[in-house]
């Protein structure tokens, strides 16, 4: 069967332990290779390490009062990672945080919870190039 991400791999930062099932359930049926990553010092060094990425997801709130936010600049700095689509998924205020998602130059926003059932297709658009700015699944 035709799977939506197969080849594909997915860099995601997120602490949640129940998100994270939750991206493995919606993605890993649809061929996605998924490689995840507790923020931290290593975040840009695990990231480095992967031979292909098509696609970065960060989660918006991360530990110890660091933000996607942060971390996203710091990819963006690396000239390897400044084409790769970065999409926040969040649970933050979507009005807020979709704004500032915006002006850093983020290729869009997925608000949680996310819908499973519509997550790889919207993953494979933003790979293919376009913007996604989604509150409601």
């Amino acid at each position: 069967c035709y799977m939506l991400l197969q080849g594909k791999t997915i860099f995601v930062v997120e602490d949640n332990m129940l998100n994270r099932v939750t991206y493995q359930l919606a993605l890993i049926q649809e061929g996605a290779y998924i490689v995840f990553e507790r923020w931290g010092p290593s975040t840009l060094f695990g990231l480095r390490s992967q031979k292909q990425v098509d696609l970065i997801i960060l989660d918006l709130m991360l530990p110890r009062g660091e933000s996607g936010y942060h971390l996203f600049a710091q990819i963006r700095s690396v000239p390897q990672f400044s084409q790769i689509p970065i999409i926040a998924v969040s649970a933050a205020e979507p009005s807020e945080a979709m704004a500032r998602c915006r002006d850093l130059g983020f290729n869009g926003y997925i608000a949680k919870p996310i819908n499973e059932q519509t997550f790889a297709s919207q993953l494979l658009r933003i790979i293919e190039g376009e913007v996604l700015w989604s509150i409601h699944s």
